[in-house]
């Protein structure tokens, strides 16, 4: 199983304004992996974007990554 931390952390990191607050963790499950995603209250919103966009994006990144690995991975905010 591949660690998806580390990519998911640099997306986040640089889109946030206190990229020190971020915390990502990888929950292991039977089929599918999940990667929890902790900010600050205030950069929720950067991160799930106007309709979603940007966590939308950031998902899709991660599974495409995933399937390349045949990985199941879910990206949560926290």
């Amino acid at each position: 199983m591949y660690d998806y931390t580390e990519l998911v952390s640099y997306i986040v990191r640089s889109i946030v304004s206190k990229p020190d607050d971020v915390t990502v963790m990888l929950v292991e499950g039977d089929r599918t992996n999940r990667v929890e995603v902790r900010l600050a209250a205030e950069d929720v919103g950067k991160v799930i974007g106007r309709g979603g966009r940007n966590i939308d994006a950031i998902r899709s990144v991660v599974r495409a990554a995933a399937l390349k690995n045949h990985d199941r991975v879910m990206v949560e905010i926290v």
